[in-house]
């Protein structure tokens, strides 16, 4: 049986893979398909594909374009989730910041460099018509933990993560939300390293197959509420509201999305250059 090794953050978008590995669906295959959770996120995960410790990432959008622009040898398969992801604007309850106003300037909470809560930080800076070279102002913090750690502490002061999955913090009183920031593309996409793909296209293939039917008819499910509010811990309206604003996806991403994906990172001096749709995507 062939070992194959995926990864991805441990959230609500990507239940489809556990109850797939749950059904044996992938060993039914001949195929030995392992997760792992990445907590630090996209940053984490692209370090992860560089190294080989997977082949396979679930992955933002715009962190492992910008990492194959920056060399990663890997490529875009496919789009996971056609919506945006709503990303949070966090800070500490007790925080002395009431309005997105009052953070311009101050340090952003990371999880580490390349991923997307930094990213992120310069489309809000963009939207909110900031100076990116005076008003952004980055803190390391590795992950959720480092960052409630980090905001309660005083050693950052504002952090942004998907909305429905720091809603518990915001509920608890250990997070105060002060606005939200969409991400401006689909936020989810599968990236595959090269060498996997040259050597094991096949395999690929029916690991695609495989996930693809589990998310075309994901919110039809029985009960799928209910199994993700217990899970993640999440309120029911919370998990129901969520369901209602996502999509998955099927499909390789097209050409003018991947464009105007490389013009917004270009324009915020993200990326270095806007490179050719066949450096970035490899079409099954």
């Amino acid at each position: 049986m062939k070992k194959v090794n995926i990864g991805g953050v441990p959230e609500h978008f990507n239940l489809a893979w556990y109850l797939t590995l749950k059904n044996g669906e992938y060993k039914a295959e001949g195929i030995n398909l392992r997760w792992h959770d990445y907590y630090g996120g996209t940053g984490a995960m692209c370090k992860a594909l560089r190294s080989g410790d997977i082949d396979i990432a679930v992955i933002l959008t715009e962190g492992i374009i910008k990492d194959i622009i920056d060399g990663n040898p890997s490529s875009i398969v496919q789009t996971f989730v056609e919506t945006p992801l709503i990303w949070g604007i966090h800070v500490a309850e007790n925080s002395k910041f009431k309005t997105i106003e009052d953070i311009k300037g101050t340090r952003a909470a990371i999880s580490r460099y390349g991923s997307g809560s930094h990213l992120m930080a310069y489309i809000n800076a963009k939207n909110n018509n900031w100076n990116l070279d005076t008003d952004l102002n980055f803190e390391v913090i590795k992950n959720l933990n480092g960052a409630v750690e980090g905001l309660t502490n005083g050693d950052a002061d504002y952090f942004m993560w998907e909305k429905f999955t720091t809603k518990p913090l915001v509920d608890d009183g250990t997070f105060r939300r002060v606005g939200v920031c969409p991400s401006p593309w689909p936020c989810f996409v599968i990236a595959v390293r090269d060498e996997y793909i040259k050597n094991n296209e096949d395999d690929l293939k029916t690991i695609l197959d495989i996930i693809n039917t589990t998310t075309s008819d994901f919110k039809s499910i029985p009960s799928i509420d209910r199994t993700i509010s217990n899970r993640y811990d999440q309120e029911i309206e919370d998990v129901q509201e969520w369901l209602s604003l996502t999509e998955w996806s099927q499909d390789v991403m097209d050409k003018k999305t991947i464009n105007n994906v490389q013009e917004q990172l270009f324009n915020l001096d993200i990326i270095p250059k806007k490179v050719d749709y066949s450096e970035l995507v490899y079409k099954i």
